[in-house]
């Protein structure tokens, strides 16, 4: 009785945990143009996605898409072109935006487009548990245990993360700010003795004309 309760409580544990961690599933359409998708990975995170051009009954060539993924700093992570499925996978180098885009190369804009079903899990929803399990020889509760050891885990990382992104974020609000104050004020001190040196000079004319 006490190990089934125990059992439904880690389970419900690593629901939640899982599901804090990023699991995508969507459908959207692709033309010529490219379209491209974002996700904001942080660093050390395992990212596995596939794709699959959702069968429509034209011809092959208006059916097949090109696929490129590329870090934040540009690098190219995947690169496919003219297939209707693929996949890929990678542990993120830097923390950033990891986008994905996809287009037609065979499409004629504003004619052709397709349905593409992408699927994207990153953190411990990427993982091959099976093959964990196995290699290690563990099973059951020391599975679960396993996994919501390993959610936990990337929910305390990604909570660093973001406080360190925000704590950049108010760094950089703060000089900016700074930056403002100090041009406000410089400007402010300029039309002073702009308007000091004019009534300077209004003062000094009317004393050579005698005028006061």
């Amino acid at each position: 009785m006490t190990i089934s309760f125990l059992s439904r409580l880690l389970a419900c544990f690593l629901i939640l945990a899982v599901g804090l961690s990023h699991v995508a599933a969507i459908r959207f359409e692709v033309t010529a143009y490219s379209k491209c998708l974002g996700e904001e990975v942080q660093e050390g995170t395992l990212v596995v996605a596939s794709y699959l051009v959702v069968p429509s009954g034209e011809s092959s060539d208006h059916t097949k898409i090109t696929v490129k993924v590329t870090s934040p700093f540009g690098r190219q992570l995947h690169w496919q072109s003219s297939v209707e499925e693929g996949h890929f996978g990678f542990t993120a180098k830097e923390s950033g935006q990891f986008m994905a885009c996809f287009w037609m190369p065979h499409g004629t804009p504003g004619e052709h487009s397709v349905m593409v079903d992408l699927e994207w899990r990153s953190g411990v929803a990427a993982k091959d548990w099976a093959s964990i399990a196995k290699k290690e020889k563990i099973d059951g509760m020391g599975l679960e245990l396993r996994k919501l050891d390993e959610a936990v885990r990337a929910i305390r990382d990604e909570m660093t993360y973001f406080r360190g992104r925000e704590a950049e974020i108010r760094d950089s609000n703060e000089r900016t700010n700074e930056r403002v104050a100090f041009i406000s004020i410089t400007s402010l001190l300029i039309c002073v003795a702009l308007a000091a040196l004019q009534l300077w000079f209004l003062l000094s004319y009317f004393h050579r004309k005698k005028l006061l």
